[in-house]
């Protein structure tokens, strides 16, 4: 057995992998991608970090490689699809740093409270200025969590040991686990509104980019004290220094920044800024934990078949995987769907098979994929089919499924339904031959459109002029219209429009639905938007 360790590891790690009898380890840093592409031409498993860039090119060359190990959360140097497309399994260190992590955190918040880097500062230049630091206590102010995840819950754990209030936003967390930490779930408006510090555990996604720009930091309580070590693309930087300037911001606690190193270093050099260069991750403990929880989980699943921490491998035989894939693809599109159908905390997702698949013994990961679908925008570390159960779990969401025998339309058909604080969301579709995944159903209304690209779906009292009128608004905001369809039931209509989105300018889709929702027969609007491949 050989394997590849093209990034530093601890020696603890390597030494695990060297004690299997027959197995080399070939353990250099800093190989280019020539030298690294021969050196895996025989190799059966490769371990990194985030230096080396494991492309498609580079897997090409991989003929025996089973697995790539990542020491560490992100899987961004991955590329996931082509690993998963050569049959490579993909496995990373998910929870490994999370207490590291944590503890920087709580360590840049005190460093705000009390001014310690510049008094620092001012003891290093000779001067004594004892008055100018007057400082804050931690005790009996409120500190603010956006993400309630693995470092989320660590860093309130802590924080209760300060006497603080503790409040939170995260829709994905169970109330009851939250309760069970003595943290108090508001929405992210409330949070803002009244924090004294807040610190930032959220992963960067489309939703979150700039999630602190102007008008955020516009809502805030002032003299608010910002920490973030999670990723630089959360906060708009230009932004937080004009609300540190305007005083709404009163300190700001930095290790990561929108580019690293910074293109513009205005921000980390103000005085009311503390920053680092992203090493909430970077302790002994953490890196020696991260090693070797994935030197581990390359070696037992190279000796034993076991598979752990994997981000692109359902545990199915390949011929029925191969079966059920428009169907994977099905079930997660239906539960973004319903995921994105508002905001709410999601208590449950349940799914129910009908006809055929009903008779199915490996729509297990069915469930699987629903959970992924819920989970995967708002999660960082390689949320899959794989690891979503487990996901899910970690945040109170029950997944309940079940199956009938009852007759439908189709031969077969999953409906996917979303238990939230908000009231109940489902919808059902099909694939239709050979594998083409189809939404039948939206809230008990049948209607039939295809899963793929931005989707607007509509709630309307079922009266004349509404389609004209969606329709001349979605025109007039220059967005085209790739296909419509309109489903009538009992309780008022629904309409699913499929839109074409590359062309048009920022945000006037948004601006479109805006207008839409106030068309007085209608009663609710969503965007809806669906990966190219769901898999």
């Amino acid at each position: 057995m050989k394997i590849i360790v093209a990034d530093d590891l601890p020696e603890s790690a390597l030494e695990l992998l060297r004690a299997e009898t027959g197995w080399l380890v070939d353990a250099r840093s800093g190989r280019s991608a020539t030298e690294l592409a021969t050196d895996l031409a025989d190799a059966d498993g490769l371990l990194v970090r985030s230096a080396t860039k494991v492309t498609a090119d580079l897997l090409k060359s991989a003929l025996r490689l089973r697995i790539v190990g990542r020491a560490g959360t992100g899987v961004d140097n991955i590329d996931v699809a082509a690993a998963s497309g050569r049959g490579i399994l993909v496995v990373n260190a998910p929870g490994a740093n999370s207490i590291s992590v944590a503890e920087h955190a709580c360590a840049l918040m005190l460093a705000l409270a009390r001014m310690v880097p510049a008094a620092d500062r001012a003891m290093k230049a000779g001067k004594w200025e004892k008055k100018r630091f007057l400082g804050t206590e931690l005790r009996g102010k409120t500190l603010g969590i956006l993400g309630l995840g693995r470092i989320g819950q660590e860093v309130a754990l802590r924080a209760r040991s300060f006497g603080m209030r503790i409040v939170a936003h995260d829709p994905f967390i169970a109330q009851e686990i939250a309760e069970s930490m003595g943290v108090e779930l508001l929405s992210l408006d409330e949070v803002c509104a009244g924090a004294d510090f807040l610190t930032l555990h959220l992963p960067a996604t489309a939703e979150t980019r700039h999630l602190f720009s102007d008008a955020r930091f516009a809502k805030v309580k002032p003299g608010l004290r910002i920490i973030n070590t999670a990723r630089g693309e959360l906060i708009d930087e230009a932004a937080l220094k004009r609300a540190i300037e305007a005083g709404t911001v009163a300190a700001a606690g930095l290790d990561v920044f929108e580019k690293e190193p910074p293109a513009d270093w205005g921000l980390a050099r103000m005085p009311q800024v503390v920053a680092t260069p992203h090493i909430a991750a970077s302790t002994e403990e953490a890196q020696e934990l991260v090693g070797l929880d994935t030197a581990a989980a390359v070696r037992d699943f190279l000796r034993d078949g076991v598979v752990r921490n994997a981000v692109n491998f359902p545990a199915i035989q390949p011929a029925e995987l191969q079966r059920l894939q428009p169907w994977i693809r099905l079930t997660e599109s239906l539960s973004a769907i319903v995921t994105q159908m508002g905001p709410a905390r999601i208590h449950a997702i349940g799914l129910r098979y009908y006809g055929a698949l009903a008779e199915s013994r490996a729509t297990d990961i069915l469930g699987a994929s629903a959970a992924a679908g819920v989970l995967r925008p708002i999660l960082s570390g390689g949320v899959s089919i794989v690891n979503a159960r487990a996901a899910a779990r970690e945040r109170g969401i029950e997944i309940v499924e079940t199956r009938s025998t009852r007759a439908r339309h189709y031969t077969s058909l999953v409906s996917v339904k979303l238990h939230t604080s908000d009231g109940e969301r489902w919808a059902e579709g099909t694939v239709f031959e050979p594998n083409s995944p189809r939404l039948v159903s939206v809230r008990g209304v049948a209607v039939e459109a295809p899963l793929a690209g931005t989707m607007l779906i509509v709630s309307n009292d079922d009266q004349p002029g509404v389609i004209g009128e969606v329709g001349t608004i979605l025109g007039r905001h220059r967005v085209n219209i790739a296909n419509f369809a309109l489903g009538r039931g009992d309780s008022g209509a629904i309409g699913v429009v499929n839109v074409d989105e590359e062309d048009r300018e920022p945000n006037t889709l948004d601006e479109a639905v805006e207008a839409i929702r106030n068309v007085p027969a209608v009663r609710e609007a969503w965007i809806v938007r669906l990966p190219a491949t769901n898999t």
